[in-house]
């Protein structure tokens, strides 16, 4: 084959190449041989290491009939073993094989006995080169921008549903986190995730911290009355500040301040709730008394959306508007035309996405149960999301339209496709050994 010392990647995007050629066996293995002509059989390659340490552990290799047991380190020169100081580290004494792309010195380990290196450049095909440098040097919105079209439908759709799930195991890791600080409470959990995700984008971190402000036990105690969760809820987040000559608002400020003395309520990091570019039905003096009407009329919510099984299900659960004084105002200085304010589908399915699919993913995960299926079914009833990154790949392909889709796509785009990561993507995989 052509020699391709020139092969000018950026760097670590090649020895991730060399890595992935390595793993998935993708050059001719009936001729190896070493820089120095001995004849290579690979028996086993190895375990491909993430962490620090050679790149490949548990590799056998066969160097003229002699059987190695060890590890494999790969480079893109020989001579960067020294630059990377391999030749003072222990644990690169158990390397049996040198692999790289362009040999340009002899490497010794600490004994000072020599590594047997093989320069691999010779031994791959030049269109898995040529397919690589093509799609990672793409300028497109993601790499594969212009062959996306073409992708199998059967090979998308099940790297889709890998990535749904992907997304739910990197969510079920925040919900464990959560889970640890609130010492197993689930209920105090749903809490805390629900109310974020009441808040939607703009107001979603503020209000995580105005669920965090409040010792979930308080909650408990408080749930059984309409009032004392709005007078919690309007106090923490700021709103009963000022001087405002509203019967409610008076009302409400007066109870906080009972309340305040009783347990003894803290919201100094509460951050600040904007009103800035919401629609007057988001506000979220909205939200908030929605919440307080949702709680104060559900206990015991954890275990009976646990229960549910359909978005139907959901959608009678969370059928709850709010309190009165609500129905005919946006903020307490702000009147409305009269309206139950109930939570829309729409926002009921944002709902399931973010909060109660990953709730059940993780609860059923802790428990020591498998419900993907069940999960999937629910997730494809939901509607697609509609959001930039969404709309562009439907441009591209035509592809189911519903919650699973997006969110599959979302992980793709931002785990993937933002961080070059084609070599770990199936997409990637299919476009770099097409012919």
């Amino acid at each position: 084959m052509t020699n391709l010392s020139g092969f000018s990647y950026f760097r670590t995007m090649q020895e991730d190449f060399l890595h992935y050629i390595w793993k998935h066996k993708m050059f001719s293995t009936s001729s190896l041989k070493t820089t120095k002509g001995e004849r290579v059989a690979i028996r086993k390659l190895g375990q491909h290491n993430h962490n620090s340490g050679p790149d490949f552990f548990n590799a056998q290799i066969d160097i003229n009939n002699q059987l190695w047991a060890g590890n494999v380190e790969i480079h893109i020169k020989s001579s960067d073993w020294y630059l990377h100081n391999h030749e003072t580290d222990s644990a690169y004494d158990n390397v049996i094989l040198h692999v790289v792309w362009e040999h340009d010195a002899e490497i010794f380990r600490k004994d000072n006995s020599k590594i047997p290196t093989l320069e691999l450049q010779q031994y791959i095909d030049l269109h898995l080169l040529d397919n690589y440098r093509e799609l990672i040097q793409s300028r497109h919105w993601i790499n594969c921008e212009k062959d996306f079209q073409e992708v199998d439908d059967f090979l998308l759709n099940n790297w889709l549903e890998r990535l749904f799930i992907e997304r739910l195991e990197r969510k079920s890791d925040d919900i464990s986190k959560l889970l640890k600080l609130s010492y197993n409470d689930w209920e105090a959990v749903l809490f805390k995730m629900l109310l974020k995700n009441f808040g939607l984008k703009v107001n979603g971190e503020a209000f995580l911290s105005l669920a965090n402000s409040v010792d979930y036990s308080v909650v408990r105690k408080l749930q059984h009355s309409v009032l004392d969760m709005e007078a919690l809820l309007f106090g923490q987040a700021g709103f009963l500040d000022g001087d405002i000559q509203e019967t409610y608002h008076l009302k409400l400020k007066q109870h906080y301040q009972y309340l305040n003395q009783k347990f003894r309520l803290n919201n100094q990091g509460v951050l600040q709730i904007q009103f800035f570019r919401l629609r007057p039905p988001n506000f979220p003096t909205v939200r908030l008394s929605q919440f307080a009407n949702l709680y104060s009329n559900e206990h015991q919510l954890f275990s009976k959306l646990m229960a549910c099984e359909s978005k139907e299900a959901f959608y009678t659960l969370f059928s709850k508007g709010v309190s009165d004084f609500w129905m005919t105002h946006y903020t307490f200085t702000s009147t409305s035309n009269t309206s139950k304010k109930m939570l829309t589908k729409s926002f009921i399915d944002l709902l399931i996405i973010n909060t109660i699919v990953p709730l059940k993913f993780s609860y059923a995960k802790s428990q020591g149960k498998h419900i993907e299926e069940s999960l999937l079914k629910l997730i494809r009833e939901i509607n697609l999301e509609s959001n930039s990154i969404v709309k562009k790949f439907l441009e591209l392909k035509s592809i189911e339209k519903n919650a699973f889709t997006s969110q599959a796509l979302l992980q793709l785009k931002q785990h993937y496709c933002d961080k070059n990561k084609c070599l770990q993507c199936a997409i990637g995989n299919s476009l770099i050994v097409k012919n």
